[in-house]
């Protein structure tokens, strides 16, 4: 499918929406039940192309005699936790993806492994996928460093397979750590599966020891509610709900609430679901520190500069290295609506004196999910939004654009 063009007549919304199973919890679930040979059980499972991807790569590649080739596509998670979890495994396995995901640098985490004694080799160019290893291996080390500022799931990999090292694992954090939730969260689903951890300044350790029987949950995917947020912050009037979202939740992006409360939006909390309410409000707040939560970055910065809102972003080192260069593809595409994303030391500050809505606008997506849904709220403001390439939101969210339509929008193919 080339394009869509949204639009939403009334330009208000009340809706219901059943979002699928968290990515971020579902992928660290299915390592778990695999390293864990079964012993902890796996329930709501995300519908995401990634996590369905890993869910037919580790019951169908793993454990067999013959030499495996294994193409994660552009599931950047499971690029990184199967190259740890292989690296435990017996067999030999070549480890690829899509073309972006050969320019996704790899080297902290293969660098990490080899220091214990995994087998890893590049086949292509030295940092990056595809990845030649053989397991199992003879671990060398017990204690290594690994920065702490570049990719939390570096750390989360190596965390995973821990506990079924012989000699258990210690991680030493260099420099500050990014997207700290995500690490807490791994924490906290290794201890729901029977694995404990101490977590003493900048060192985690965890010792060899057994997985317990046990069923993990996933909770339904706050990611995926940040866009209903944005969609609410720029409706003229906006109730929805949600159901089984967790106010105390191991996700990261459950920080949507305290950010966009910022723009007016009500959260509440009540049998079961998330009720959002919108009330007139001038956003204040000037300054966002997204480091814990970088997948927000997008829904956020779109949001702020749909509203004139020029606010400064800050903690977003991550987004040059995801599914494309975030910042450079926000640049591109904010530029648009004459809103101009300024870079200068790590910060990140927007310009909207020369901001235009126009009647149409077409938007492309970089072959990155959330740069698709990030855009599409500005339908509310913008008579049509043509959305390129719109099937790349099956990554994390596939039922996005039905959910669309359940609340009023219209979708022309």
């Amino acid at each position: 499918m080339a394009s869509i063009t949204l639009s939403h007549p009334s330009k208000k919304i009340q809706a219901s929406i059943a979002l699928t199973g968290s990515k971020s919890e579902s992928n660290r679930a299915l390592i778990l039940q695999a390293l864990s040979q079964g012993l902890v059980s796996v329930e709501n499972l995300s519908k995401a192309a990634d996590t369905q991807t890993l869910l037919h790569i580790l019951n169908t590649q793993l454990g067999t005699q013959k030499p495996q080739h294994i193409d994660v596509g552009p599931a950047g998670t499971a690029m990184r936790f199967l190259t740890a979890l292989l690296a435990t495994q017996p067999g030999e396995y070549t480890l690829t993806g899509s073309q972006r995901m050969k320019e996704r640098p790899i080297d902290i985490l293969v660098d990490a492994l080899q220091k214990l004694g995994a087998h890893i080799n590049y086949l292509e160019q030295d940092g990056y996928p595809p990845l030649l290893i053989k397991g199992p291996f003879e671990q060398k080390e017990t204690k290594i460093s690994i920065q702490g500022n570049v990719s939390s799931q570096y750390i989360s990999a190596l965390l995973l397979i821990a506990p079924i090292l012989p000699k258990g694992l210690c991680l030493e954090l260099e420099g500050d750590l990014t997207s700290k939730p995500y690490l807490e969260m791994t924490l906290a689903m290794l201890a729901q599966s029977g694995i404990k951890h101490s977590w003493e300044g900048n060192q985690i350790c965890i010792e060899q020891q057994d997985f317990k029987a046990g069923i993990l949950v996933v909770e339904p995917d706050w990611s995926a509610a940040s866009y209903w947020y944005a969609i609410a912050a720029l409706a003229q009037e906006a109730s929805l709900s949600m159901p089984n979202l967790q106010a105390y939740s191991l996700q990261g992006d459950s920080k949507i609430t305290e950010l966009m409360a910022n723009f007016g939006i009500t959260s509440q909390f009540k049998n079961g679901e998330l009720l959002l309410t919108k009330e007139s409000k001038t956003p204040e707040r000037k300054i966002f520190d997204l480091k814990d939560c970088p997948d927000l970055a997008q829904t956020l910065i779109v949001c702020c500069a749909a509203l004139g809102h020029e606010a400064t972003f800050t903690g977003l080192e991550t987004l040059k290295i995801k599914e494309t260069n975030r910042i450079k593809a926000l640049q591109t595409e904010l530029l648009k609506i004459g809103v101009n994303l300024i870079e200068k030391n790590l910060t990140y500050k927007l310009d909207c004196s020369k901001r235009v809505l126009p009647k149409k606008i077409q938007i492309a997506t970089y072959e990155d999910h959330r740069m698709a849904m990030a855009f599409a709220p500005l339908a509310l403001l913008i008579d049509e939004v043509e959305i390129m390439e719109p099937q790349v939101v099956a990554k994390s969210y596939p039922h996005f654009w039905d959910d669309l339509k359940t609340a009023g929008f219209e979708i022309k193919m």
